[in-house]
């Protein structure tokens, strides 16, 4: 009788082990949180996973259901293998140079900053161990984003690589592990996706730079105005105003100014369409831009509206209002005076309260419905009725709101200090301009035929008429 060999491990199966699939097995090189995320995902997923350690007995706390070896074992255990180390430990790969022959590698590494080294880590990888196939991807996503599953800001894996079969396998994980793959080409680009995270908010900096540009403008605008022109005019130090009240009126200038920015692209985009007669010609680079960039503005716009309503709210606590409150009182208790009420100034007051409410409140739906989770939810039509026609009566009723507070002060010259126009006028150019020439292109000639462009239909132009006739 042959001596009976006992394993060291068991191994447990279902009862119907013949039926279950052999689980894929992949390896990670690096213990790290990108490594233990990745981990994770990879065995939800119905992988087998095997980590490679310099120190597999204290590496730290790992997935449940995974198993740590040291480099050498693991690599042998793998045909495609994670590298979630850092560049400068890559020395070590170097020695492992004949169990990696073949083999797949994922680099996900990232650096500090831009042309941290002379060439991309995932090319340095290709060059220690030009006996595998190395691939880039994975480095565009975190740990966090890892752990918890792709949402909307974070679906994308971007990869390159030299092999297309290895590229391949590297899709199939991440689609297994519900990422969307853009494949970028050739090991060449992997520089341009480990500059990708480096990067800080791309699609916020036009905004943000016209944001900073058009407060800072105000902001110096008004304080000549308000504060510095009171000093040397009338010898009255009203510094203190500059924390609330010039932060009140800068706030919802630049805020009304952004919202029409947003609607003025697609303005301007109807009347180029109108003037060539198609829709099949591109706009200019700078409206492209300026497009897919409202968004952004339309949020920031949101968010400085809000300053707005706060500051306005705090109006009444303000020890500067409270005293002079407190002071006209006991003025007319001194003089035996009453003021009259006046209903004009009444009917004014509310009606203005009154649109920026209405205003506010439609501004803070604009910005619910662009959250992922709600415009996932509505259809396209309950999405651009939203954006487009509760956005213009948004536009509206702030403009109006802000006509309101002017009233007849643009006939007064006492506001016009130092031959200069309030803020409250500046900031409604803009949007005036953009509901008048919006209200004309809803005018049903003009109307007619940009719907009709933009369902397909092209102007003839005479010149090709005359052409093709000379043809026939």
């Amino acid at each position: 009788m042959s001596e009976e060999v006992k394993p060291e491990s068991v191994t447990l199966y279902p009862v119907s082990a013949a039926a279950a699939p052999e689980q894929e097995a992949v390896c990670i090189f690096g213990t790290g949180d990108l490594g233990r995320s990745l981990g994770q995902r990879l065995l939800q997923s119905g992988y087998r996973l095997v980590y490679g350690s310099r120190r597999p007995h204290s590496c730290g706390p790992i997935p449940p259901g995974a198993q740590v070896m040291s480099h050498e074992i693991a690599a042998q255990s793998a045909n495609l293998v994670f590298v979630c180390v850092h560049r400068e430990h890559y020395d070590f790969l170097e020695t492992l140079a004949p169990q990696l022959k073949g083999k797949v590698l994922v680099d996900v590494s990232n650096n500090l900053k831009k042309n941290m080294y002379p060439e991309a880590n995932a090319e340095y990888l290709q060059r220690l161990i030009p006996g595998a196939h190395v691939v880039k991807a994975f480095n565009t996503l975190s740990a966090w984003a890892l752990q918890n599953g792709p949402s909307d800001a974070n679906r994308q894996v971007y990869l390159c690589g030299n092999s297309p079969e290895a590229k391949q396998a590297v899709a199939e994980i991440a689609t297994k592990l519900g990422f969307a793959v853009q494949d970028r080409g050739s090991l060449a680009a992997a520089r341009e996706l480990e500059d990708f995270p480096l990067q800080l908010f791309p699609e916020w900096r036009l905004p943000m730079h016209l944001t900073i540009g058009l407060t800072a403008a105000f902001f110096f605008y008004l304080l000549a105005r308000e504060v510095i022109y009171a000093y040397v005019d009338e010898g009255k130090d009203i510094s203190f105003r500059i924390m609330v009240s010039l932060a009140n009126k800068v706030f919802p200038i630049v805020s009304l100014i952004l919202l029409s920015l947003c609607y003025l692209p697609g303005v301007i985009a109807a009347v180029l369409q109108l003037y060539r007669g198609t829709k099949y010609k591109r706009f200019p680079d700078w409206l492209d831009r300026w497009m897919l960039c409202r968004k952004q503005l339309g949020l920031i716009a949101l968010a400085l509206a809000s300053l707005h309503v706060l500051y306005t709210l705090i109006i009444p606590i303000r020890y500067y209002v409270r005293f002079r409150l407190a002071a006209h009182t006991i003025s007319q208790i001194r003089e035996n005076k009453t003021s009259v009420f006046d209903t004009t100034m009444g009917w004014r007051t509310d009606s203005y309260y009154s649109m920026g409410i209405l205003g506010f409140g439609l501004y803070v739906l604009l910005g619910i419905s662009s959250l992922p989770s709600v415009s996932n939810a509505l259809s396209w039509r309950e999405f651009s009725f939203i954006q487009s026609k509760l956005g213009y009566l948004t536009l509206f009723f702030c403009t109006f709101h802000t006509y309101l507070y002017g009233w007849d002060k643009f006939l007064r010259i006492s506001y016009y200090k130092w031959y200069t126009p309030p803020g409250y006028m500046l900031c409604l150019v803009v949007p005036s301009v953009v509901l008048v020439l919006k209200v004309l292109l809803l005018l049903p000639c003009v109307d007619k035929s940009l719907t009709r462009i933009r369902q397909g239909w092209e102007r003839t132009d005479p010149e090709d008429i005359s052409k093709k006739s000379l043809l026939t």
